[in-house]
This record gives structure tokens, sequence and C-alpha cells, in this order.
């Protein structure tokens, strides 16, 4: 009788296409402006006839669209659509995006939730203040979980154990950085909430508060890139502005059942 030594766990299947395919795609997602074939043949080392073949069938498909004025293939939202088609990203944009229309238009602020992807924040829903000069995030954006607020508020949806191992790669990484972290981290357990300068926008403070689901986990945060207006009758104070974040977050846990699940349930 022969033993196969082979298990599902430790075969590996290749599917090429698919490969090239995806790495298309990643390599597309993190270049906003958009690559000339003969530049994703180079930046993936394939040949332009093997590149042009899966552009064109991901060009058909709509996952890529073509420039033929700077001759760039952009990255298109379908997979962005797709990834909210998923019950779980449908449910919390639908319960939470009334609430955040409300803030916006109360605070005449821009807001937008994120969720946790990977080592990053992923931008899933956004709200343009109510006036004619806005600040928002582009949806699907992804970005460093400790250059925002918004990781800070997401950061206790991070198992235990990988959290110190992050931290120590920040501290190498970015040590300017980790320091004010942590700082933000600690804020949102005390205060429900944290606020930092942008990293990247002078004169924008970003506020952040969690989003709970019905088990108490961190599933999202709610954040607003406060930009303090001039010469408006509708300015809110950043103390009111904060209160009503916090209270707007709480609102949409509780829509999601934040705070009905008992230990009792899982016995």
């Amino acid at each position: 009788m022969k033993t196969n030594t082979k298990t599902e766990k430790n075969v590996t299947y290749s599917a090429p296409a698919l490969s090239k395919g995806l790495d298309i795609i990643e390599l597309l997602a993190s270049n906003a402006e958009g690559l000339r074939k003969s530049d994703v043949a180079k930046a993936l080392d394939r040949s332009i006839s093997e590149i042009f073949r899966m552009l064109a069938v991901l060009t058909d498909r709509g996952y890529v669209s073509f420039d033929s004025v700077t001759d760039r293939y952009s990255l298109t939202t379908k997979m962005f659509e797709i990834a909210h088609r998923h019950p779980p990203i449908r449910r919390l944009s639908s319960v939470a995006i009334p609430s955040m229309q409300n803030l916006a238009l109360s605070l005449n602020q821009s807001v937008h939730m994120a969720v946790l992807h990977n080592d990053d924040i992923l931008i899933i829903a956004q709200v343009d203040a109510p006036g004619n000069n806005v600040t928002s995030v582009r949806l699907g954006a992804r970005v460093p979980l400790f250059q925002t607020a918004s990781g800070a508020a997401l950061f206790n949806a991070v198992p235990k154990d990988r959290q110190e191992i992050l931290l120590k790669k920040a501290d190498q990484e970015m040590p300017d950085m980790v320091g004010l972290f942590r700082q933000n981290v600690d804020s949102i357990t005390a205060h429900g909430y944290c606020e930092s300068r942008s990293s990247v926008i002078e004169g924008i403070t970003n506020i952040s508060a969690p989003i709970y689901d019905y088990s108490s986990q961190v599933i999202a945060a709610l954040t607003i890139p406060f930009l303090k207006r001039l010469r408006t009758s509708h300015y809110v104070e950043p103390q009111e502005s904060r209160k009503q974040l916090v209270e707007a977050a709480q609102h949409i846990s509780q829509l999601l059942g934040a705070g009905t699940f008992s230990e009792d349930q899982t016995n």
C-alpha cells in the first residue's frame, strides 16, 4: 500500500495566468496616476506581449481602463464595488452612511469610515461636507495604520500578539510617529476618541472614534478631517465636533447590535 506523503495543506497549486492578472491589479492599485504597458511589463519583469494580453482581458472585463491620451492603464472601481457586495461591508456601509450624512451636515465637515486591511486602513465610505470647500479621502484608499487617527481607533481590532510585532516594526521604520500613535490608542481607551494633526495635509486635525459590532469588537473607525472654516456662519467648534462624532459612532455601533452579545450565547 502506497503512502501519499503530500496533503492538501502542503500542495501548492499554480495558475500562472491568474497570478499575472492579480499582479497587474495589485501594481495598478498602488499607482493612482496609472501606468503604461511598458511600465507594467518592467515592474513585473514580464514581456510586453504577455502584459498586453492580460491588460486587454482586464480592460474588457471592466477592472482596468485605458486612457488613449496618456497611453496609461488605471484600475477602475470594479474591485471596490465587488468588495462592497460582500455582506459585512455592505451591511456596515448601509447602516453607517445615514449617520455620516447627518454628521457632515451638522458639522459642515467631511466624514469618512475605514476598516482594517492587513497592516493598513481601507476607506470604505466617504461623505463630503455640504459647503463648497471640501476635504475628502478617496474611496478605496489604503493608508498605513500608524499614519492615521483611524488606525489608532482600529488598533484594538488587531490581535494582541500582532500588535507588538507591528509596533516594533513601526518603531524601526517611522520612530517619530509611533509615540503619537500610542498616545492616540490610549486616548481611544480613555475617552472613546482620539485626535491628531494630519501627517499629510497642514492645518487638518483628524478626529476619530471606533465603531463596534454586536460582540463589542472594533470593526471600523469613523473620522472627521477637521478643518477650521473662515468667513462662514456654519462653524462648529472642535469640542462639539468631537462630541457629535463619538455620538454618531456609538449610534452606528448600537444599530449593529453592540452590547447585545453575551458570553452565555457561546456556551
